[in-house]
């Protein structure tokens, strides 16, 4: 087995646990609302309270990740965020609970951005999407075994002990991956020569235009057009994810009237879809790269596609009746959704300086995930609104599904260095 390939399952395997630890909030809620006597509302602004520090965090530590390297980054965000994890089953009050998952969110910002710098030392261009997109399989891998596992600890137990048996997980994880992982594949002991070798020839695709970068500063690629709409794209991917992820289990118990063990098991399915299609998707993004030679409208391609048809299932979602229908259609939204997710971060790791991809990155997600401060509190304020009518928050997410798909067919160019080069140039050289 080539070394990265050991790589990508140790990431995939953090992205299980990341979405693990993540959805099991969700599944536990209904306890949750019960115990603080919650509103609607209420619900929302403590499921986006993740995302004040994580939204954050996607940047800072896309940025740390360029200056120390992503080794010791994802160590520190993996221990972090399992502690969060486990004192989440300890907060006795709103406040208290609402401070934990801020904290929470901040040191589960790092993972994504991290991912993508370590496939971007370490996976050949050509393979760089299939790669992204096994890696990022865990997420909603995690999401799905989440409901059946938290489900039935809270069944077991209750719901804190079920957070602090999660807690565990993550203190494995890191354990492992500071034995085995090193920040690029040159630096570890037992790699084949072979394969650095594979990794180096490939860069050839993406060379010159990266050459071209070496010495722009970051400010540069954080106002092109193409990292502005691949972030409005992202946006639009995680409004959708975060709408399931937050809401749709709650949707389940309010608006069709399942208990927890119902809802858990029928809130997996789309999630069990969802990791086909994130691997589906970067393999077929690739496949096209290689049948055309057209490496960004390989990565175009997946997102236009995949979130136009996400966004009229997710719409179908909230109009049918049935709970059979909503889980199928929420299923399908999901699916095509996570077909295009891998993409966004193909083009940031092949259109961007190896240098300045953790920085890049970590913004096109701070934009992405501020849709997680907003999609949870407007779903809220929807339903509250509405009178417990969830169709209005089904229709605004496959809105914005559509916006996103938009920008990308529209603004996602090359990155021109000719027109600002001397200038930033000479503010870099001084």
């Amino acid at each position: 087995m080539k070394q990265r390939n050991k790589v990508v399952t140790l990431l995939f395997i953090a992205g299980v646990i990341n979405y693990l630890d993540r959805a099991a909030f969700s599944v536990a809620m209904p306890y949750i609302k019960d115990y603080l006597s919650l509103s609607p509302t209420e619900i929302g602004l403590m499921l986006s309270s993740f995302f004040f520090g994580y939204a954050l965090f996607n940047f800072v530590g896309g940025y740390l990740s360029d200056l120390f390297g992503p080794r010791k980054v994802m160590a520190i965000a993996m221990l972090s965020w399992s502690l969060f994890c486990g004192l989440t089953g300890l907060a006795f009050s709103y406040i208290i609970l609402f401070i934990i998952r801020v904290l929470f969110g901040m040191s589960e910002g790092p993972i994504s951005t991290n991912v993508n710098k370590v496939i971007t030392n370490w996976v050949p261009v050509h393979e760089r999407a299939k790669a992204i997109g096994i890696a990022n399989a865990g997420n909603p891998l995690g999401g799905a075994i989440a409901g059946p596992i938290a489900g039935f600890l809270i069944v077991m137990w209750n719901w804190r002990v079920a957070f602090i048996v999660l807690m565990c997980l993550g203190f494995v994880w890191a354990f492992y991956w500071l034995k085995s992982f090193t920040d690029k594949p040159e630096n570890h002991p037992t790699i084949a020569q072979s394969e650095i070798d594979e990794y180096h020839a490939s860069l050839q695709h993406t060379a010159a235009s990266q050459t071209a970068q070496a010495k722009l500063p970051l400010r540069f690629f954080l106002t092109q057009p193409l990292v502005l709409a691949t972030g409005i794209a992202f946006f639009a991917i995680n409004y959708i994810l975060y709408f399931f992820l937050t809401w749709f289990p709650s949707y389940l118990s309010m608006a069709k009237g399942l208990n927890i063990t119902e809802m858990s098991m029928a809130s997996a399915i789309p999630w069990l879809l969802g990791s086909v299609g994130m691997v589906i998707g970067g393999t077929v993004s690739d496949y096209i790269f290689k049948k055309t030679g057209k490496l960004l409208f390989a990565r175009k391609l997946l997102i236009v596609a995949g979130l136009i048809i996400s966004a009229i299932c997710i719409v179908f979602a909230g109009i049918v009746q049935s709970v059979e229908h909503a889980v199928i259609m929420m299923s399908l939204g999901i699916f095509f959704m996570y077909l295009a997710a891998s993409s966004p971060w193909s083009i940031i790791s092949d259109s961007i300086s190896p240098d300045k991809v953790g920085g890049v990155g970590g913004f096109v997600h701070l934009l992405a995930n501020s849709s997680g401060m907003i999609a949870p509190i407007l779903t809220g304020l929807i339903v509250d609104y509405t009178g417990g009518n969830f169709i209005a928050a089904f229709a605004l997410a496959g809105v914005v599904g559509v916006i996103g798909a938009l920008s990308v067919a529209f603004f996602v160019r090359p990155i021109k260095t000719t027109n600002k080069k001397n200038a930033f140039l000479s503010e870099a050289d001084a």
